[in-house]
């Protein structure tokens, strides 16, 4: 139990895990947009299209459940295929909790130089994406910026099977792809710095395409990584200072290269699926703040004694991470997970994330 010490708010404990200062407990939170809107009693497509509404039921989420506010975002430049004129649905029924790709921009090799980079401030989702940071803006809170990895962005650009097979085609055709991918990154944050302020803006990125699953160490190594030193390179020069980064699905192999190069300024949030062993993050990863990893299916079809278990155990391992630690989902929270199990994190983070336990 959390005793014996002041108790934080989750302000405070947010910046006292970048300060580099343990707080009273593990941090919790979880990756929520869609959960958020339905929790609250919208549709989970509140999340992507209506920005006053997700904020607020992110608002009462957070308080309901205690998270400490780390990222909260309003989806945008999701899947590159709408800022480039490809065609999304959103979410329906009552387990979808993701948008939905009908058409890429691309479906040939010469479609790309047909492609020209988007206005940064109304392609896509972007405009809904500045009205919910315009809300975190007046409220005092970070303002999220959201984008996936070059490399995944680009292959959201015609689908990651074609990309993939593209990979070992044409070459030259994917690292111009990812480029272009990286300017178009770029710009909107520009503008997210320009109306905010660089050290209001909290950049939040993933790189789902780079796991293992699909992508070889080999291939990571020549295609993704170049263009992270890249992107760092980019951000440190506007002035952003803050950075998460969900290293998603099982990312084992790229884990060597990834803790060789870090290209990210520290202490960073490392978000990790629940194919990455926590220790092992965090022993790869010492001087960054290592966040995760319960599978979030498990939060939706697990006994509660079950998840409240899974929890424990991850707070255990977490704690050893020498740069800090938050309690979270390793990928999405499902839209429709149960009050009570989603709680059980709660409980499980007042009953054993103390440090003084």
């Amino acid at each position: 139990m959390i005793s014996g010490k002041e108790i934080m708010d989750s302000k405070r404990r947010v910046e006292c895990l970048f300060s580099g200062r343990r707080p009273d407990r593990v941090g919790l939170h979880a990756l929520s947009n869609a959960f958020n809107s339905v929790n609250a009693g919208c549709e989970a497509s509140a999340a992507y299209t209506e920005p006053a509404k997700a904020f607020e039921a992110m608002l009462w989420t957070y308080e309901q459940y205690d998270w400490d506010l780390y990222i909260q975002y309003c989806l945008h430049s999701v899947t590159a295929v709408m800022d480039f004129g490809g065609r999304v649905r959103m979410p329906k029924g009552p387990y979808e909790g993701a948008l939905v790709v009908e058409a890429h921009p691309m479906t040939t090799a010469a479609d790309f130089d047909c492609l020209a980079l988007p206005d940064p401030r109304t392609a896509g989702r972007i405009p809904q994406a500045l009205a919910y940071a315009r809300l975190q803006y007046a409220h005092g809170l970070p303002v999220t910026f959201f984008a996936r990895s070059p490399f995944t962005f680009a292959a959201n650009l015609c689908g990651l099977e074609t990309f993939a097979k593209w990979l070992f085609r044409d070459k030259e055709l994917c690292h111009r792809m990812i480029a272009l991918s990286l300017e178009h990154i770029i710009k909107v944050l520009a503008v997210w710095c320009q109306e905010f302020g660089a050290d209001r803006v909290w950049m939040w990125t993933s790189s789902p395409s780079e796991s293992n699953q699909v992508l070889s160490p080999k291939f990571f190594e020549q295609f993704a990584l170049p263009y992270h030193f890249e992107l760092h390179e980019r951000i440190r020069k506007l002035g952003v200072n803050r950075f998460g980064f969900h290293i998603c699905g099982d990312q084992n192999k790229n884990l060597p290269a990834l803790a060789a190069a870090q290209p990210w300024s520290h202490p960073s949030l490392l978000s990790f699926g629940h194919e990455v062993d926590l220790e092992t993050a965090g022993r790869s990863f010492p001087q960054d703040i290592i966040y995760g990893n319960l599978e979030p299916s498990f939060i939706q079809t697990g006994s509660l004694p079950a998840i409240y278990e899974l929890a424990r155990e991850a707070i255990a391992k977490g704690k050893k991470a020498p740069g800090g630690f938050v309690l979270g989902t390793g990928c999405g929270l499902p839209a429709t997970a149960p009050a009570a199990k989603v709680f059980a994190l709660t409980k499980a983070v007042r009953d054993h994330g103390g440090y003084q336990d």
